[in-house]
Formats: C-alpha cells, sequence, structure tokens
C-alpha cells in the first residue's frame, strides 16, 4: 500500500501546500488572517488554502479514498464518519496553527492513510527546517530517507511531555501531583508535528496526551510504533481514527518507558 511512489507523492505535495499557502505568511499575517476557533484554538488563512491543496492533491492520488481536513471537519463535524472508511486520508494542514500564528516555531503539516480505522501511512513535514518523517504500517519509520529506530533519551529520572491544555481542573491536578514529580518535566510544543518525532528521536522519553484527534496523532502515532518505541491507548488498546474523540493517549520510546508510565497512570483511575 504505502509504496515509495506515493511517499514521493505524498511529500511533494505536503512541501507544495507549505511553499504555496504557508511559508508565504509566516511572520506576515494581518490581524484579520486570525479568527478564534474555540478556546485556546485559532485558525488562519493558511490553514484553509494549505488544505485546499493537499485535499486536491490527494484525491488525485487516490480517488476511492475519502479526505477528512481539519478544517472542513470543524466546518461539518459529520465527516468523521468517513474516518472509517475503507480507505481515508486525514489531513492536519498547519500543526502548530497557534505558534504560527504569533510568528514562532515549531509548526508542521500531517498527512495519514487509514484503512478500516486503522492507519496504514504518516507523513510529517517540519515546515521550517524541511525534516520529512514518513511510515507504512510494518514497513518501519524514516526520517529525511533513513530508516530510525527509537531510542531513550538516556536522561534519569526519564524526560517527560505532559500535555494539560485539554485536561478538567482535576485531571490536571493529578498529572501534576502524581505524574510529573517521577519525570523530568519539559514544555510541550503544542505541535503534535514536533513531538512525536522527539519520541522517536532520543530527545523526550515520554508524553500524555488528553486530546486523540485523528489529524494529529495518527500519523505519529505510527511512526513511533514503528520506530520501535509504543504509542497506545492508556488501557493498552491500538489509537483508531474511528475512535479520535476518546481521550487518553501515552507514547513512550520505549516499550518499557510505555509499561511504567501505563502502570503509574492506572493509580489515577
Amino acid at each position: 500500500m504505502i509504496d515509495a511512489a506515493l511517499t514521493r507523492q505524498v511529500e511533494a505535495l505536503m512541501r507544495e501546500a507549505a511553499e504555496r499557502a504557508i511559508l508565504p505568511r509566516y511572520q506576515r499575517l494581518a490581524a484579520e488572517q486570525i479568527v478564534a476557533k474555540a478556546a485556546d484554538d485559532v485558525v488562519t488563512v493558511a490553514d484553509g488554502e494549505a488544505e485546499a491543496i493537499l485535499t486536491e492533491g490527494l484525491a488525485r492520488l487516490l480517488p476511492e479514498a475519502a479526505v477528512v481536513g481539519e478544517e472542513a471537519y470543524h466546518a461539518d463535524p459529520s465527516l468523521q464518519d468517513r474516518l472509517g472508511d475503507a480507505l481515508c486520508w486525514i489531513v492536519d494542514p498547519l500543526d502548530g496553527t497557534n505558534n504560527f500564528a504569533v510568528g514562532k516555531p515549531p509548526f508542521g503539516v500531517i498527512v495519514s492513510l487509514a484503512e478500516k480505522g486503522e492507519t496504514v501511512g504518516g507523513w510529517i513535514l517540519d515546515v521550517l527546517s524541511g525534516r520529512f518523517c514518513h511510515a507504512g504500517r510494518g514497513q518501519g519509520a524514516f526520517v529525511d530517507g533513513e530508516r530510525i529506530r527509537a531510542r531513550p533519551s538516556g536522561q534519569e529520572p526519564p524526560i517527560a511531555a505532559i500535555s494539560l491544555v485539554f485536561a478538567d481542573p482535576a485531571r490536571r491536578e493529578a498529572l501534576r501531583s502524581e505524574i510529573a514529580p517521577h519525570y523530568t518535566c519539559v514544555d510541550i510544543p503544542r505541535c503534535a508535528a514536533e513531538q512525536w518525532p522527539r519520541l522517536a528521536l532520543g530527545i523526550n522519553d515520554v508524553s500524555i496526551f488528553e486530546r486523540t484527534l485523528a489529524w494529529d496523532h495518527a500519523a505519529g502515532v505510527l511512526l513511533l510504533n514503528e520506530a520501535g518505541g509504543k504509542a497506545a491507548r492508556p488501557d493498552g488498546r491500538p489509537y483508531r481514527v474511528d475512535e479520535h474523540l476518546l481521550p487518553g493517549l501515552l507514547g513512550a520510546s520505549s516499550p518499557a518507558l510505555w509499561d511504567d508510565l501505563a502502570e503509574r497512570m492506572s493509580r489515577l483511575d
């Protein structure tokens, strides 16, 4: 399914969207080009234009596949019903929009391909550096064409990036008091296109996510698992894109670190 030719075509589309819609507006957005989408969340003109480029191009690559983009879903939530289709492209046209809107990195473009709710391909582009990550189910994980193996940071205690943004107050306090003391905590990048590669590249050891939307996480989960780390629901179930409204997702640079984190998380419930 995910052959080299398809990856080249997806990468070319992602770079086209970055070059045409995103980079020309970096640190040049006018106030009216930034719109509040939800509490603590914005969308920009670049998101919409990048999504249009990607949606049109991906539909040409696999006409039989549905395409669900983040902004299209925001306009029509019924599109989530397509995530379990026989084939479905999932598009985050500008991940890390809050960073982009204030003129700072990181931000990226994320595309994934799902088959009956299971991610089979994932592609992540860091727009500023050009770093390109991709993975195919059962085919391994790659960064700029080189196969990678996930590795822990080697730090003690392990390095954790814990996302508290979408946790309710009680959950947030429990994570701070019961989980954080066992790790060296670092700020989250507020960009899944950066946070998942950090787990695969020995920068961070574990991450906790409350919100698990498909366009944010499908590609990163596949990348980390294919690299030999582990990403799964806190109870160990695999992440599926057609269950993306469920809360809770854990990622770790090794299965052992994941098991340790999951055991600690189980005590919160």
